[in-house]
């Protein structure tokens, strides 16, 4: 099977954990939205969604799928969304499509986070995958110094901004041991508005698209 065809696999599979009728937490990505285009073949669908970027918000409007903003939401029983690298743990890497502060946002309204993802994005240890950091633009030349200190060569994402108007760094060369403790001190420096290591809102389950059809790995 093509990657693509993986990605479909998983995005239909994601379905069996989302409740006819309720609301459900959209991420962003080319996985996502076979999960999207899923959506829309409920035979009862969803009430609406909470969707983490304007591309997924197109996406659902398109389908005709209500879309609910976050801040009217209390609580969502699932987030569904991709990832850039997942470990065996459920901690990932998100932001190569530049959504990760709203994904982090809508993913903790959520009591379930499933990731939907295929083979090649599980990982021994995450690092591999530049991490995204979203900044704010002053402080850049001050971010790409602190992660040269431990390590990481930081570079702006060309031509990039995110639905909130920031840059993206995009980190290379850290192998993430403890991406717990690497999360937290990131996000403490100044001028850091969300970092990509989702580890406090890990994925409680992750349905992997291989060869062999969906695996499902809990955490």
């Amino acid at each position: 099977m093509t990657q693509d065809e993986l990605k479909a696999l998983v995005g239909r599979a994601a379905l069996q954990y989302v409740t006819p009728g309720a609301l459900v937490g959209v991420g962003t990505g080319s996985t996502v939205n076979h999960f999207i285009d899923a959506l829309a073949t409920m035979p009862v669908r969803v009430a609406g969604a909470v969707s983490s970027s304007v591309k997924s918000t197109e996406r659902l409007l398109a389908h005709g799928i209500a879309v609910l903003d976050a801040e009217a939401v209390t609580r969502l029983p699932v987030y569904v969304d991709g990832a850039d690298e997942i470990d065996h743990s459920g901690f990932m890497i998100k932001g190569g499509g530049a959504a990760l502060t709203r994904e982090k946002i809508v993913a903790d309204l959520a009591e379930r986070f499933v990731c939907i993802a295929d083979e090649s994005k599980l990982v021994q240890q995450l690092g591999a995958f530049a991490l995204p950091v979203e900044v704010v633009a002053m402080a850049a030349p001050q971010l790409v110094r602190r992660f040269a200190a431990i390590g990481g060569t930081a570079t702006l994402r060309p031509g990039v901004l995110t639905d909130n108007g920031h840059p993206i760094l995009d980190v290379r060369g850290l192998a993430i041991a403890d991406p717990l403790a690497l999360e937290a001190e990131v996000n403490q420096w100044p001028g850091v508005v969300t970092v990509g290591i989702f580890a406090r809102h890990r994925a409680s389950l992750c349905l992997l698209g291989t060869a062999d059809g969906v695996k499902t790995l809990s955490f």
